[in-house]
């Protein structure tokens, strides 16, 4: 059963929260996929992965640079699993084409952004669908402070 968490953004952009989460799994000797929208949103990610931070580096690239299967962190809007990821980390409205082809994964994350309407819906429709490949489903709130909290 693959463990899936919700993180629904009110406060903070992905780009203020990508880094950090992919950061911690890294950490935990995973190795992770992040699936985009758009080629654009690939590009800015990329960008953004080698900028964020001064005093830290991310090793990652994306699908089409350098050979996949050597990248602890891959960046694609194309499907599959070609860097052997651990990790999904789906963002920018993009999904899963079908949930049970993400059993073998350790963990599947879908960043939303909850004052937009329609990424709201989607992600309560792939909630939904989650549940029923029979992923263990968690939802994350970010809290005032701008921490996730598990919510009941």
């Amino acid at each position: 059963m693959t463990e899936t968490l919700f993180y629904h953004l009110e406060r903070r952009q992905l780009e203020d929260v990508l880094p950090g989460l992919v950061e911690k799994s890294l950490a935990r000797g995973w190795r992770a996929a992040i699936k985009t929208d758009t080629s654009e949103r690939s590009d800015m990610l990329d960008t953004l992965l080698w900028t964020y931070d001064d005093q830290s580096f991310l090793p990652h690239a994306q699908l089409g640079d350098g050979v996949a299967a050597d990248q602890p962190v891959l960046i694609a809007v194309e499907e599959g699993n070609p860097n052997s990821a651990n990790i999904f980390f789906y963002v920018g409205g993009a999904l899963p084409p079908d949930w049970s082809s993400l059993a073998d994964l350790a963990r599947v994350v879908l960043l939303f952004d909850g004052r937009d309407a329609e990424a709201l819906a989607a992600a309560r429709g792939a909630w939904k669908e989650a549940k029923s490949a029979g992923h263990d489903v968690t939802y994350w709130k970010e809290t005032p402070s701008g921490k996730f909290e598990k919510q009941n």
